[in-house]
């Protein structure tokens, strides 16, 4: 059914514009909505290998400290040419051995770990922007758009004016 606008238009003799405010009742509410986009979290979950690591090799052996001591006692008794560079030179070869042989950091299996993160989905949405509202004064329809939620049959202020031409 289609709705007729009217507006009152009186032409008369007057220079001058009157407008006066009356109450028009509400005959039709239709709300009006639009489409947003909004972002929307999410958290996302997945299973993963993590490695799990150690060291290969327990340190050096006894044999490995001693061959040490000796290579280096002898060395540190040619540089020096006393017991004394061999003494410091025993020891050091010993540290040195037992640095050497300490191992490896390797990879010595996995773990299943769960990871999640959270990521943004763009997600369409219905919303309310206004309402669209008509109304009747003595036998005139009129029609304006509204933030104010009416319902019908209340009652809402309305400017009525008259001008000249």
């Amino acid at each position: 059914m289609k709705k007729a606008l009217a507006t009152i238009a009186l032409i008369g003799f007057a220079s001058s514009a009157q407008a006066e405010t009356y109450y028009a009742n509400i005959t039709n509410v239709i709300p009006n909505y639009e489409t947003v986009w909004q972002n929307v979290p999410s958290t996302q979950c997945q299973d993963v290998q993590v490695p799990i690591y150690g060291n290969t090799g327990g340190g050096a052996s006894g044999a490995d400290v001693l061959g040490g001591m000796i290579i280096g006692g002898l060395l540190g008794k040619g540089v020096g040419g006393n017991d004394k560079g061999a003494a410091a030179g025993a020891v050091l070869g010993g540290i040195i051995a037992a640095d050497n042989n300490n191992g490896r950091r390797v990879v010595t299996g996995y773990r299943i770990e769960r990871q999640c993160t959270e990521v943004m989905n763009q997600q369409q949405q219905r919303q309310l922007k206004n309402y669209t509202i008509t109304y009747r004064w003595k036998n005139v329809t009129g029609q304006s758009y509204t933030y104010n939620q009416y319902n019908v049959g209340d009652r809402i202020p309305v400017t009525v004016s008259i001008n000249a031409n």
